[in-house]
């Protein structure tokens, strides 16, 4: 599958005032770092001030919310701008990759055994689809983009957030905005990169880098300076938006049902104030294909992993093929599973597959292994979509 369509560097102002996505203008898999940090909040999201307590719907009902019913839920999302000035190169650098879920034992699979080397890649996975168990993919080695990237790969970035007092990255994808056609402000990505999950909240500073290290400033240790790294500067997010059994349900350091919804979406400001949106400054934006046929889809899937073997600095992909699929809960849609080599840090990453000839986003990275040879992703069915719908129309 060929890459994605893609396409000003300033001080990312706002007030710390919670913004919510009513009011609005608009992660990695590191398999071994310890606990995250939580936070306690009133209710499921951290409710805006003066919204009723929100009441967590069973599946059946999320699968049946109508705009009035995200409504609701939006007033239990709030984003608190990043701060100005917060992030520095030494704490770019220095942010570490969020662990990625991992996966509850299958007690139907033997488990996976780490390789002294990477496997080699194949040609496809498993088809998805049928019953039985979930059968795993062979592992699937991460590839480097050549620097500088090419133009329609500038919608990969990174995702910088504070959660509590540590410093996290995670990976996101520039998407087309349906309400505002051409000047997209909307980034994908996985949940567990934007909330806490159950009794948490949303993280802070939460921060874009697209393109990041495209000229290879910081490659192999260099001490580039932070404008080099970040082409287009740090675009700060202003209101978001996960999913309400992600909020409600998660552990955010174990797979479970939750990771079954495992995406997210953020609205994100010109660090300039004012002026092109990211899609025009990028050069483009990925459509999103709810509910791609699982059967006749190619996966290729990109990050910034940050886990060893790799430094974070690379954007890196890997090409998965058709992928398999992880059951989880049955009420629930089945997760796309590819093998891939990434880390920590690629979490939130976008997966993508050609449509009518073009690269759209089918999915991001939500879990992972501990041997590293493969992750997995939410399937984008009506839940999404919905989601996805209203965030775009509100925000706009």
């Amino acid at each position: 599958m060929s890459p994605i369509t893609r396409s000003s560097r300033a001080v990312l102002g706002a007030s710390v005032a919670a913004l919510t996505v009513l009011a609005a203008t608009a992660c990695g898999p590191d398999n071994s770092d310890p606990a995250i940090a939580q936070t306690t909040a009133p209710n499921v999201a951290g409710t805006k001030a003066g919204a009723p307590p929100f009441k967590l719907p069973t599946v059946e009902e999320l699968k049946t919310w109508k705009f009035d019913d995200w409504d609701k839920w939006a007033q239990s999302n709030v984003i608190t701008p990043a701060v100005k000035g917060y992030w520095t190169l030494q704490k770019l650098l220095a942010a570490k990759p969020k662990p990625m879920p991992q996966p509850a034992p299958d007690p139907t699979q033997p488990p996976a055994q780490p390789t002294s080397a990477p496997a080699q890649p194949t040609a496809t996975q498993p088809p998805a689809g049928g019953g039985g168990s979930d059968q795993p993919p062979a592992a699937v080695p991460a590839k480097p983009a050549a620097h500088p990237y090419a133009k329609n790969l500038h919608v990969n970035g990174k995702i910088f957030f504070k959660d509590g007092n540590e410093d996290y990255v995670c990976s996101g994808t520039v998407v087309s905005d349906p309400a505002n056609p051409g000047k997209s402000n909307l980034v994908w990505t996985a949940s567990h990169c934007l909330h806490g999950g159950k009794n948490g909240k949303y993280y802070t500073n939460i921060t874009f880098a697209p393109a990041y290290n495209s000229n290879g400033s910081l490659s192999g240790g260099k001490q580039g300076d932070e404008a080099a790294a970040e082409p287009y500067g740090e675009w700060g997010a202003t209101s978001g938006m996960v999913s309400p059994q992600w909020a409600g349900e998660a552990d955010p350091e174990k797979g479970g049902p939750w990771s079954q919804y495992d995406f997210g979406i953020v609205k994100v400001a010109n660090p300039a104030g004012g002026g092109k949106s990211l899609e025009e400054t990028v050069g483009g934006s990925v459509p999103i294909w709810f509910n791609a046929p699982r059967d006749q889809v190619s996966v290729t899937s990109y990050g910034f992993p940050a886990g060893k073997p790799f430094d974070g600095v690379e954007l890196e992909h890997c090409d998965g093929g058709k992928p398999s699929r992880k059951t989880g809960d049955s009420t629930r849609p089945p997760m796309l599973v590819i093998g891939c080599t990434m880390t920590g840090g690629s979490s939130g990453g976008g997966w993508y597959a050609a449509k009518d000839g073009k690269p759209a986003l089918v999915s991001d990275t939500s879990i992972g292994n501990n041997a590293n040879t493969y992750e997995a992703g939410p399937y984008l069915e009506d839940v999404a979509a919905h989601m996805f719908d209203y965030f775009s129309k509100k925000s706009k």
